[in-house]
Formats: C-alpha cells, structure tokens, sequence
C-alpha cells in the first residue's frame, strides 16, 4: 500500500459544522470562507498526525444538475484539491454524495492508493464505508469541527462513525475561527441597510390552551415567559430552545438575502421556502435531537420564532 494519505472533504458537513461554531446557524449564506487557508489547514493537520504526504482532497459537494458554480471551479483549481459533485434535488437536499465519498474511499483502499485517508464527515451513512476501507488495510480518520464540550471533542459528528474510525482528530477552533466569518455581524438596525417591504400579514396563532405563554425579544433570541410559578417542563425547555434556533436563523438569513427574495418570502408566508426550513429543521436538531425536533408544537413555536423575528425589524 502506497505510503501516503488521502483525503476525502464532506463539504456540506463541513461548512454547517463551522458556521454553527462561527455564527450559530448552518444556513451558507451565514458565513464567508478563507477555502484556500481552510484546505492549506486540513493538509497540515493530515500531515501533522500521520508524517504522510497526502495523495489529493477530494471535496465533495453538491450543485445544481451537478454542473459546477464559480466556487467549485475556484476550488478544483487549488492545487492538490479535486472536485466531486453530486446533485440538488428539488426540494434542497443533497444526493450521491454519500455515494461518491463511500465509493473513493473503498476504492483508494482497494487499489492501496493511499495507507491512511482523513475523512471530514460526521454521516453515519458512511461508517460501513469506513469498516469496508480498514478491511482492505487502511487507517481511516474521521476530521471533525473542534468541539471541546462533547463527549467525541468534535461538532455534529455521528457516535456510530466516531466508534468505528481508527481516530478522531478535531479540526482546531483557531483554525475555523481564523477561515470562517459571520456574513453579518449584527441584524440591521435602519432602513438604509435593507428596504423594508410594504405590510405583512401576521404570523398564524399558535394554540395556547395547554402551553405557556410565549414572547419574543427582538435581536436577542427568543424566551418563555411563565404563567406560574412552576418549575419549566421539558417541553417548554424545547420550545424555547426552537424559537432561539428560528430566531438566529432569521438573524443571518436576512442580513445575507436580497430584497427581491424578501419579498418573495414574504409573498409565500406562512409557507417557508424548502431551503430555509431545512436549515431550521436541521440547526435545531442539532440543538435539542431529532425527537424532540419532530414535535409539530416545536416545529411551530421553530417556524414562528423565524417570521416574528423578521416583523421585530420593521
């Protein structure tokens, strides 16, 4: 097997990771991105662990029809970086990239290509991947966003694949931190920073019988306010917690979008375009779980937080 290492970028896993670390919310259009100084970063750290010199990156994302944007040609142009792409599926989700990461992998083992490969990932859907990889020989290290809370030290990374991996190496704070920036710094706070749109409807109401109260402080996430003064149950916890995650993503989605498609949301509300309630979907199971994410009373209290957030700036 040749000595050398590869590595294999999960660029959808990657970005959300960072711009949650950086700015809260896995929404892309949250962050800017150092990509030349993020993947000089990623090279240094799989040099740095194994003393190899890596084959090539592979980055791996996904495009409409799988036809490349300005970033992935700028990207593929890097020297040592190469590009795959998958597919943008109607409603916003990524497809064949799982695919395409599991296939190189077992095939750079298969082929003894390379002796280690570093994978940046945190899908479970890759593990077996990972086993059918080291069956063939091969040391497979999964690169996580730096997280020093978790039990793992990474961000957003699946247990199934952490245990399944000869390592898990933690992609430094200082690094993410010096490659990703929030590409807003604060909501605005004047009509010169964006036009605001004629009259909005208001929000739907939300049943009140069996929950508490609920309020929202503009530009500062969300809270509960209590009608007694009884201890918070679970479920108000959750909630809570939704209406932060709905409000930080309205935080960074308004401050990066344009006014033809603030208007356009707005024309469609109360529905959500696909993409942004994915985002929300998505930020606030990371924040709460996935069960707890699949509550229609968390998954409205989610979706309010975003629309009340967005009237809180006129």
């Amino acid at each position: 097997m040749a000595d050398r290492s590869v590595i294999l970028v999960d660029a959808g896993y990657l970005l959300a990771a960072g711009g949650t670390r950086v700015a809260g919310t896995s929404l892309r259009s949250a962050i800017r991105v150092d990509y030349e100084k993020l993947i000089s970063g990623i090279f240094d750290l799989a040099l740095q662990d194994s003393g190899l010199d890596a084959l090539r990156m592979y980055w791996y994302d996904a495009s409409r029809d799988g036809i490349p944007n300005e970033l992935h040609k700028r990207i593929a142009l890097t020297p040592g970086v190469k590009t795959r792409l998958g597919r943008i599926s109607f409603n916003g989700e990524q497809k064949g990239v799982d695919l395409k990461i599991g296939l190189d992998l077992v095939n750079a083992a298969r082929n003894r290509a390379a002796s280690v490969a570093y994978l940046v990932s945190g899908d479970d859907d890759l593990a077996e991947a990972v086993e059918a990889a080291q069956e063939f020989g091969m040391r497979v290290a999964l690169v996580g966003v730096e997280n020093v809370d978790h039990h793992l030290g990474v961000l957003s990374v699946a247990e199934d694949i952490a245990l399944r991996a000869d390592a898990v190496l933690p992609l430094p704070g200082a690094l993410v931190h010096e490659t990703f920036t929030r590409a807003v710094q604060s909501a605005p706070d004047s009509a010169a920073r964006m036009p605001t749109p004629g009259p909005r409807p208001s929000p739907p109401r939300q049943p009140t019988a069996s929950f508490p109260a609920m309020t929202a402080m503009a530009g500062t996430g969300s809270q509960l306010v209590y009608s007694s003064d009884r201890r918070p149950a679970k479920t108000d916890t959750v909630i809570d917690a939704a209406r932060a995650v709905g409000a930080a993503v309205a935080e960074s989605w308004y401050g990066s979008t344009t006014q033809s498609d603030l208007n356009s949301v707005i024309a469609d509300r109360p529905v959500l375009p696909v993409e942004i309630d994915r985002v929300l979907l998505k930020d606030c199971a990371r924040r709460i779980g996935e069960a707890d994410t699949d509550l229609q009373t968390v998954r409205r209290a989610l979706r309010a937080a975003f629309w009340e957030y967005i009237d809180g700036l006129n």
